[in-house]
């Protein structure tokens, strides 16, 4: 099972080694994109709707464990290291 994404309130953590930043994240998105092609046939992408995401594993990019990412309150993290 994976660990629940982040929100304004809230943060992950490695339960294992306290990291706080780097996360290596496989998730897999299903999207719709308006592509618009000039006349020399470059594309650029205009827009983009995301239509579903799943967040396949999360696991700390410091010590590789995925079974310790684990949210915390973004207020008290931010108060302990200070």
């Amino acid at each position: 099972m994976t660990a629940p994404l982040p929100d304004a309130t809230n943060r992950w953590r490695c339960g294992g080694c306290g990291n706080l930043t780097r996360f290596d994240v496989t998730r897999t998105r299903r999207t719709t994109e308006f592509w618009h092609f000039d006349l020399q046939g470059e594309a650029t992408v205009e827009n983009t709707e995301l239509k579903s995401e799943v967040v396949e594993t999360v696991s700390c990019r410091w010590c590789g464990r995925d079974d310790a990412i684990e949210l915390v309150d973004r207020n008290a993290v931010e108060s302990t290291e200070g």
